[in-house]
């Protein structure tokens, strides 16, 4: 009993210091931020009840409004779009084939990149004459030529198929090797075409989409809370970029656990590629599509580094988020900072967050899973 003992107070000794640290800036600050919620605190005054005058008054204010739709609109497409993304590159990264080791390292790489990097770059990238106008811009005016290609390799691929077939030769119309001598044949005919004038690029005008500073949403038009910023869009994309990566390596981790006699039994009863991802991948993942889905919908529900970087960039009103909102209200610059008012906000964004989760969690075990 006293080995024992020693043993219990050795183990609480080593915890201490996490205890402490999760104590005081977890546990007394919660109570803290509870307590000011319902109080007119401003950092100079002692605080004064209001009971829940403060959190009426955040379903008044117009900025909170539009942070909690952009919050709700952010984690609802941005979970969506990156968990399916990360699952079909975990798919093709699963794969036995030379080199992948550098394949899942490159594209791992925006998740270990800086945040605050990653955001400058895609900051500098969306700017009116940035890279993506660019490449948009290049896109319309190389498409004819890129249609011709397209077309071309395709009555190729088609006709080398029906070749095959024609010899009592197997052949899928997705064959390798007859897909590279389309693709090469059909390069060859678009340089004969453009070198004998036949087919060149055409002149369009420069792309001048504004990405940031507006205050215009997808689609125009559309009801306040289906609508979305085009800015908020921006910061999806950038989101979604370094994000994948992360939610990648989980199914990844879960995909070297799915037996390969699967996959084979489900090609000898003649089960497409298709057909196996949706049957045998997605029920095997899915305990880790429900870690995804609750990372994912915490973490764009909280998303606020990006928006603090973004600044003045773009309107506040279109891409303040739910955090961001508490921020500001918070440390108002040269105002008188509203902390019972902040405090009221985190309060709604954590209750709103444990909402989510838990009725995203009661709807996967409905499911079954």
């Amino acid at each position: 009993m006293r080995t024992k003992r020693a043993d219990t107070v050795a183990a609480y000794l080593f915890l201490l210091p996490f205890l402490t640290l999760l104590t005081i800036f977890f546990l007394y600050a919660t109570v803290r931020a509870v307590y000011f919620s319902f109080t007119d605190y401003d950092l100079f005054r002692e605080p004064n009840w209001v009971g829940f005058r403060n959190y009426l008054a955040l379903f008044q204010d117009a900025l909170f409004l539009s942070a909690l739709r952009n919050s709700v609109l952010f984690a609802l497409i941005v979970t969506a779009i990156q968990t399916f993304l990360a699952l079909v590159m975990a798919a093709v990264l699963n794969q036995k084939v030379r080199g992948i080791g550098f394949f899942r390292a490159a594209f791992y790489m925006p998740s270990i990149t800086s945040s605050v990097v990653i955001t400058l770059i895609f900051l500098w990238m969306f700017q009116r004459r940035g890279l993506i106008n660019y490449l948009n811009e290049s896109l319309q005016r190389w498409l004819p030529i890129l249609v011709a290609f397209v077309l071309i390799a395709l009555v190729l691929q088609v006709l080398q198929v029906l070749w095959e077939r024609s010899r009592a030769l197997p052949a899928r119309w997705t064959d390798p090797a007859l897909l590279v001598v389309s693709l090469l044949l059909a390069g060859a005919a678009i340089w004969l075409l453009t070198t004998l004038g036949m087919l060149s690029p055409r002149d369009v005008a420069p792309v001048d989409f504004i990405w940031l500073q507006t205050r215009d949403t997808i689609p125009a038009g559309a009801p306040f809370w289906l609508s979305v910023p085009i800015p908020l869009a921006a910061i999806m994309i950038q989101n979604i970029f370094t994000t994948i990566p992360t939610f990648m390596l989980m199914y990844l981790a879960a995909l070297q656990d799915v037996p390969k006699s699967h996959y084979e039994a489900a090609s000898i009863d003649g089960a497409t590629a298709t057909q196996q991802f949706f049957r045998i991948t997605i029920p095997s993942v899915a305990p880790v599509t429900f870690l995804v889905l609750t990372l994912s919908m915490i973490g764009t529900l909280q998303m606020f580094d990006q928006v603090a970087i973004f600044g003045d960039a773009a309107p506040l009103r279109s891409v303040v988020t739910l955090a961001y909102f508490v921020y500001n209200r918070m440390f108002p610059g040269a105002q008188t900072p509203e902390v019972g008012f902040a405090a009221a906000g985190a309060m709604f964004l954590a209750l709103l967050t444990l909402a989510v989760v838990l009725l995203q969690r009661r709807l996967v075990r409905s499911e079954g899973y």
